[in-house]
């Protein structure tokens, strides 16, 4: 039996067993999926360019004939050499088409499966982890760590520099999504130029969005029942000159996702597992999770009636509608603190 943790990911990679000639990526990070299943396909084969060593298979097309897989890896390479089969992610079964290669593994050619996050119980990744012929790696969100050694990494390749500090409050900005991290890490250098320094002035330019920070502060606040954070969030919004009717929208938004979110959760899905699908910025990640635990489902259709009826009065009305729309902020952040001590 093989399965591995999600940290134990790189260094197995790494090292390989000959043994294994199915790998299948999977997880809620698609760019993570996508971007461990290209390097492995690069370095399995002697030409990544030659199509007769690389092959790219449709994952629903195979869903559809299963055996396409299994003699697409049993076909003997007309000029020798290794070959890898690279097969995109599908939302249809692939299980029929990968049992027969974990029974009978293919000496040619290194098959790579890519898919999405699969539960615990998915046949194809409980297939995966039981062969001793196949291994089954989790893909998740980049860690604050891991986002860390990327951006030093790509830093350095650009052969630029950035403090702790600096280094720190980018990755607070990034994403979960390893492809879209990477796509802001490279417009940040861009945007350094001939800079050698990558300085925090240089992330909130490019990167960070203070207005957007201000505001997500604020829709966190209500959430969590944290009222001094509120004001303190609200009076800097409204001395920036943000209309109340946008701060309830804001927060009108959060409720409708923390809604839907939380109908998932009482329906028998795990806090971690919907919260994982989301693909959140690292440090909102423990933020959403408390809220879904704090909040159910009436409680949170009771915020979006009051939400949207503030919002309406805002309207309706500009002057009352900024008192409507504090008291509106505070009433769901008194219900919040409730919600914690029930």
């Amino acid at each position: 039996m093989v399965a591995i943790k999600a940290h134990e990911a790189e260094r197995t990679l790494a090292r390989l067993d000959p043994a294994w000639r199915l790998i299948l990526f999977y997880g809620p990070d698609a760019g993570l999926v996508s971007e461990r299943g290209a390097a492995l396909a690069r370095t399995s084969v002697d030409d990544p360019l030659d199509a007769f060593q690389l092959v790219r298979m449709d994952g629903d097309s195979v869903a559809a004939d299963p055996l396409k897989l299994v003699d697409e890896a049993n076909t003997i390479g007309l000029f020798g050499g290794r070959r890898a089969i690279r097969v995109s992610p599908t939302s249809k079964p692939l299980l029929a088409a990968v049992e027969p290669l974990i029974a009978a593994p293919s000496q040619d050619a290194l098959v790579i499966i890519e898919a999405g996050d699969l539960q615990r119980t998915n046949p194809l990744r409980t297939a995966c982890e039981r062969a001793r012929t196949a291994l089954a790696v989790p893909c998740y969100g980049d860690a604050a760590r891991d986002l860390g050694s990327i951006i030093d990494e790509m830093v350095r390749a650009a052969g630029k520099s950035i403090d702790r500090n600096s280094r720190e409050h980018l990755a607070s900005l990034l994403g979960g999504d390893r492809q879209t991290s990477r796509r802001e890490i490279e417009k940040l250098l861009l945007y350094a130029g001939g800079d050698t320094q990558i300085t925090e002035s240089h992330i909130d330019a490019i990167v960070g969005d203070t207005a957007q920070r201000e505001q997500n502060m604020l829709v966190d606040a209500v959430f969590a029942g944290k009222l001094p954070v509120l004001d303190l969030a609200q009076a800097k919004l409204s001395s920036e000159g943000l209309d109340p009717g946008v701060m309830l929208g804001a927060v009108l938004r959060q409720a409708l996702i923390l809604l839907k979110a939380r109908q998932s959760v009482e329906a028998g899905k795990a806090i971690k597992e919907v919260v994982g699908g989301m693909r959140l910025p690292y440090p909102r990640i423990a933020t959403m999770e408390a809220a879904l635990a704090a909040w159910n489902s009436a409680k949170l259709t009771e915020a979006v009636t009051l939400l949207g009826n503030a919002v309406l009065a805002t309207r309706q009305n500009a002057e009352t509608g900024r008192a409507g729309a504090t008291r509106a902020l505070w009433t769901l952040a008194r219900l919040a603190r409730s919600s914690r001590s029930d």
